[in-house]
């Protein structure tokens, strides 16, 4: 069976393929059309389709839109209700259901061939729940957690899978939402809101959480597994910012409440979901997932001797998820997924072909390992292009920018570099069996950036780069039988150096995708002072 999953409706748009259980494509329309996010998740922008991702997906399966016998749309109109009964105070909201129930027809008309009976509406939660619950590489029953801004009508799920059938044990009604609290206090803090959370995670870290007391009160979780979160005046806990201001200690210091109580809050999630279940593994998924500070104390303080989080957890996520739960639906039996590298990938043929086309001044060195690793041994900077594309927000060494962990100054390098705020972290990519001597609180293996462990206290001073401002460091564990050439470059590396760690961020400049075709990494190249571009087996050097 071929079943197509689309995401559409809010943000992140995506498309997935599933062929015979098997996940065989999953992009994100922002990787085609270079939008940031795909669109911004306005009612007005709903009827936008994720084109070019699903007609990448059938090519790169081979398939014509004729060929394909369902497609799984991660949201179904039939649940939404009036604005006024969820609490969103939003007179355009309709839109949404309005073009979510002509969805089928878009689709259509999109991939000629397609017919349009064979859409199924997914409610959007169920299929955050499938991203997790069904993906993860395990047969054993497992809990699932789903927390985000909103659905149809609610902001959150806990339920169970068991086999391919997925029991809801709770849910969240609308105007309740950890998402959108988290929201409106990105949009407070100067950032742009249902986007720049993350800056808000990492801001938390250089303030302390001094308006907890306050938050509890109006932030709770309730007997019945749901919460409540009741308005808050935050300009009464900090004064809005500006997006052009700097941030001062009582805006880092709301940051931190927050993160503190969102924390708090998801873990009597947990213990009340794992009270019913009893299950050895939690699955997560949605936006909220990807807090990876909070994944982190799920981890330590938790319940649950697992937790396993989509690096997909966002909207974009749901494509797959919904795809998944068709299949399944369907009795299709499913592997789980094989990784996040699912997005397009070129052969050396067409690399070369393109840096021709360039004209751009290229070799092919013997060891690409050992060059590019004397490259950053000297303190450069590598744009590194190999294999398929990620699927979701982290660059996992297939569209990754690299530097050396043990120069400080190089944190704010790449700041500088990519054009974003200084008090944003980068990240370690390290040896999966050097990993536990160097980072420790936090499960491991790590192989999608998806939680946070503290820096050894003998390693903070050899790779300061990587080290947050509290200690921690978001880790990729990188395992040589899954990726053995980058494997090979930090095995180089090590033996230049003395350590087993990289700098690992995403090939991006600010406000931009990260790069995902050639001509995106070679624009990107000839616009930032990358020294080295390692593409496939070829490196471009910098022109003196």
């Amino acid at each position: 069976m071929r079943v197509l999953g689309i995401n559409a409706i809010f943000h992140d748009p995506a498309a997935a393929l599933v062929v015979d259980g098997r996940v065989v494509a999953a992009a994100e329309e922002e990787r085609f059309s270079r939008r940031k996010h795909g669109k911004r998740p306005v009612p007005f922008s709903a009827w936008e389709q994720p084109v070019e991702a699903a007609r990448w997906c059938l090519r790169q399966a081979g398939l014509t839109p004729d060929q394909i016998d369902l497609v799984g749309y991660s949201y179904d109109p039939s649940l939404v209700l009036p604005p006024e009964e969820m609490g969103i105070d939003d007179t355009w909201d309709h839109l949404r259901t309005m073009y979510a129930k002509e969805a089928p027809g878009f689709i259509a008309d999109a991939l000629p061939g397609l017919d349009r009976d064979k859409v199924r509406f997914v409610p959007h939660h169920v299929a955050h729940a499938a991203s997790g619950g069904l993906a993860v590489s395990t047969a054993e029953p497992r809990s699932v957690l789903v927390c985000d801004g909103r659905g149809e009508r609610a902001s959150h799920l806990s339920g169970r899978y068991d086999g391919g059938r997925l029991e809801v044990l709770a849910g969240q009604r609308l105007p309740h939402s950890l998402g959108l609290m988290y929201e409106d206090l990105t949009s407070h803090l100067g950032f742009l809101r249902s986007s720049d959370e993350y800056k808000v995670m990492a801001l938390a870290s250089y303030g302390k959480p001094r308006f907890l007391d306050r938050l509890r009160a109006a932030v709770r979780a309730t007997d019945d597994g749901g919460f409540v979160t009741e308005p808050i005046d935050w300009e009464e806990l900090a004064p809005r910012r500006r997006a052009d201001e700097d941030w001062t200690s009582a805006h880092a210091d709301l940051a931190a409440s927050v993160q503190r109580r969102l924390e708090e809050v998801l873990l009597d999630l947990a213990r009340w979901l794992h009270e019913r279940t009893g299950d050895r593994i939690l699955t997560m998924a949605g936006g909220t997932a990807l807090n990876c500070v909070a994944n982190t104390v799920l981890h330590r303080e938790g319940p649950f001797e697992k937790v396993w989080v989509q690096p997909a957890a966002g909207d974009a996520g749901t494509a797959l998820g919904a795809a998944l739960h068709v299949a399944a639906t369907e009795g299709e039996p499913l592997e789980p997924m094989p990784g996040a590298d699912l997005g397009r990938g070129f052969t050396d043929e067409e690399i070369e072909r393109a840096l021709r086309t360039a004209r751009l001044p290229y070799e092919r060195p013997a060891d690409l390992a050992d060059t590019v690793a004397e490259v950053l041994a000297g303190d450069g900077i590598v744009a590194w292009f190999q294999g398929r594309a990620e699927y979701g927000p982290r660059a996992l060494g297939h569209r990754s920018l690299l530097a050396h962990p043990g120069r400080k100054a190089n944190l704010e390098r790449l700041n500088d570099v990519k054009g974003r705020e200084q008090f944003r972290p980068v990240a370690p990519m390290v040896l999966l069996e050097r990993a536990p001597e160097i980072f420790a609180r936090g499960p491991l293996p790590s192989p999608y950036m998806l939680f946070v462990h503290d820096v050894a206290p003998q390693w903070q001073d050899r790779i300061p780069a990587v080290v947050h401002v509290d200690g921690t460091a978001r880790v990729q564990t990188v395992d040589p039988e899954r990726e053995p050439r980058v494997a090979a470059l930090l095995t180089a590396f090590e033996r230049r150096t003395g350590l087993p760690v990289l700098v690992n961020t995403s090939l991006n400049t600010a406000g931009r995708p990260i790069v995902d075709d050639i001509k995106d990494v070679l624009e990107c190249f000839g616009a930032t002072p990358i020294d080295l571009l390692a593409i496939g087996p070829f490196v471009v050097r910098r022109r003196p």
